[in-house]
């Protein structure tokens, strides 16, 4: 059983309102349900936030450490092309993590080509919609499991 981390940036609480051409009709509260489930099925523990301020995320990314999760499931939102303090952050924790995205975030403009993360992260799930969370799910499985 492992202890996973799943971390949310800003303006996801509005998902199922905000932009559901791009970002679907699910809220973030049915997507953190769908996936504690989906952990359970697995028999992992799954802890669940979301934070529209950087340095609540900051807090939580250097809390995670004290808690003993062994991966984190990120989803930076915005944050994924501005902020260096949460790339170091995770790097001083040294968790393990997986960088989602809801959205194929290489299809859109071209300041959201860049991430802060990918190349730390053990890997990217982007363009999936809702999938993309329960991939990134699978994902940190076997990556634990191969550890």
């Amino acid at each position: 059983m492992a202890r996973l981390l799943l971390i949310n940036g800003p303006n996801l609480s509005l998902l199922g309102q905000r932009q559901p051409e791009l970002y679907g009709h699910t809220t973030l509260k049915e997507i953190e349900t769908r996936l504690t489930q989906l952990a359970e099925e697995r028999h992992h523990e799954l802890l669940c936030y979301q934070n529209d301020a950087e340095h609540e995320l900051l807090k939580r990314i250097h809390a995670a450490r004290e808690e003993s999760i062994e991966l984190i499931l990120f989803n930076p939102a915005a944050f994924t092309h501005t902020s260096i303090v949460l790339r170091d952050a995770l790097l001083a924790v040294g968790i393990p993590f997986i960088e989602i995205h809801l959205s194929n975030v290489a299809a859109r403009e071209d300041f959201r080509q860049q991430s802060f993360f990918s190349d730390i992260a053990i890997g990217t799930v982007a363009g999936f919609g809702i999938t993309s969370y329960e991939l990134a799910l699978i994902a940190a499985e076997r990556h634990l499991e191969a550890a």
